[in-house]
């Protein structure tokens, strides 16, 4: 979705409604593809910790079936990358690769968060190749993958006691999630201010959308804070996770009204 936001973002001005509409169709397709390959990999280890809220080892539907939905995904995922000019369907194959090699295995080491770094920071590239055919400012590709691997930091904390059973490693893992909540507020509060920074120093904007954007800011800053300093991963599961994705749509928000 923030991908697609972005390009109908673009288009918008760019007379590319159609592109953005590819583009976020692609990004689809990739992201079911990195999701059902994620069950296929974890099936097993799904299985021992006993999780209910995954579809396999809840016995909702076969091992098989996911994995054929994956390979389905992967095939249409790699045709509609290939309708995208520019060198956006290029990027797109790099991030869904990156997300499938954390799934594969990285999750489990000390460099967990490279793949989320790399295929969240590609994100914005996507949408402004295929639309725009040029590349967006360094300071938003830096921020969407620092967006990125908050969420990472703050998705494993919920998972804490399944990640012990299975043996799970990553780097969120090794320093716990006390620190993990920490990291992740860091991670976003500087991914807004590089946001705030270009916001404030954007010409062309009106003061009631930069007076909005920099709300919007400052609030996804404010619901990441929430999470690390009250401790709502340890205490409540998911919990953090869910404040940080409410955190990363208000600074998705705050960027697109100044964009």
């Amino acid at each position: 979705m923030t991908a697609y936001a972005l390009a109908v973002q673009d288009g918008l001005s760019a007379d590319g409604f159609r592109t953005a509409v590819a583009v976020g169709v692609a990004v689809l397709a990739g992201q079911l593809c990195v999701g059902w390959s994620n069950d296929a990999f974890d099936a097993e280890r799904d299985r021992v910790a006993q999780r209910s809220d995954k579809p396999i080892s809840a016995g909702l539907v076969d091992e098989r079936v996911i994995q054929a939905g994956a390979g389905l995904a992967a095939a249409a995922a790699i045709l509609l990358s290939w309708r995208l000019d520019h060198g956006a369907g290029l990027c797109h194959l790099i991030a869904v690769l990156s997300a499938i090699g954390y799934n594969a295995g990285l999750k489990g080491t000390v460099v967990s968060p490279l793949p989320y770094l790399v295929s969240f920071g590609l994100l914005p590239v996507i949408a402004s190749l295929a639309v725009l055919a040029q590349a967006p400012p360094t300071s938003t590709i830096v921020a969407a993958a620092l967006l990125g691997a908050g969420a990472h930091f703050a998705n494993t904390v919920g998972d804490t006691e399944a990640d012990a059973i299975t043996g799970v490693r990553g780097l969120p893992q090794r320093i716990g999630p006390a620190r993990s909540l920490t990291v992740m507020a860091v991670l976003i509060a500087l991914a807004a201010g590089g946001l705030l920074i270009g916001v404030i120093g954007s010409d062309g904007i009106g003061t009631l959308r930069r007076l909005l954007s920099v709300v919007l800011l400052v609030a996804g800053v404010g619901l990441a804070l929430a999470g690390a300093v009250g401790r709502v991963g340890i205490l409540g599961g998911h919990a953090a996770f869910r404040l940080t994705l409410g955190s990363v749509a208000l600074l998705v928000a705050g960027f697109l009204v100044a964009a």
